[in-house]
């Protein structure tokens, strides 16, 4: 079978039992990264400023080139990266995989929503720091500006389901949050497990299928 008729069939599968347009979004998969509050960077890496390693798509944000040590009672993941500029609330973001290998219990949340999650321990070359809280899975998501959320009909807080995927493992994802900011480009963020699970790498795109 053809491409091009292949993708023609998905997309009458999808918009049969869906209903309403496609609208493709980049997808961009995150691995397990932590952010931090000046307080806590200050704690870890003293006299030290933060420093770009390499600039994501989001305006302003960063994955920077300072790393740490995440550590549980049964394991650590060494090499953790830092993402900037430093936020208002420490959060380590992992993958269901992480959370198994530390044999911890972590809740799938929406970024910031750290409330009753489970603590853990940061270690730095210089010192180490125990967040009371701020262990999550990251709920997939996707960003976008006022002005495309409402050209897509969605807005902040809607969940929408998602078609990602290969040809030959297209997945559909339900229950994708949106987040409208105007200061978003369109992006869809989803973690490696969710990643690996539908074969994808380099520049994919997630289509809304569902609003």
């Amino acid at each position: 079978m053809e491409r091009e008729e292949l993708k023609a069939i998905i997309k009458k599968i999808v918009t049969d039992k869906y209903g309403g347009a496609e609208t493709e979004i980049p997808i961009g998969v995150s691995n397990r990264h932590i952010h931090l509050t000046e307080k806590d960077y200050n704690q870890l890496f003293p006299n030290e400023p933060i420093q770009v390693k390499k600039w994501l798509k989001q305006p302003g944000e960063f994955a920077a080139e300072q790393t740490l040590t995440v550590v549980s009672e049964r394991g650590e993941l060494k090499r953790v990266r830092i993402l900037g500029p430093l936020r208002k609330f420490s959060q380590v973001e992992l993958s269901k995989t992480d959370a198994r290998m530390l044999g911890m219990n972590i809740p799938i949340r929406v970024s910031g929503d750290i409330e009753g999650t489970p603590g853990i321990k940061l270690v730095s070359k210089h010192s180490e720091i125990f967040l009371p809280k701020g262990a999550i899975v990251a709920k997939r998501h996707i960003h976008l500006p006022e002005s495309v959320a409402n050209e897509y009909g969605v807005k902040q807080g809607d969940e929408v389901s998602v078609l990602v995927g290969s040809e030959i493992r297209s997945l559909v994802l339900n229950h994708c949050t949106i987040r409208v900011n105007n200061q978003f480009i369109p992006e869809m963020h989803i973690d490696t497990d969710e990643a690996n699970a539908a074969d994808i790498a380099g520049d994919s795109f997630a289509k809304i299928i569902k609003s």
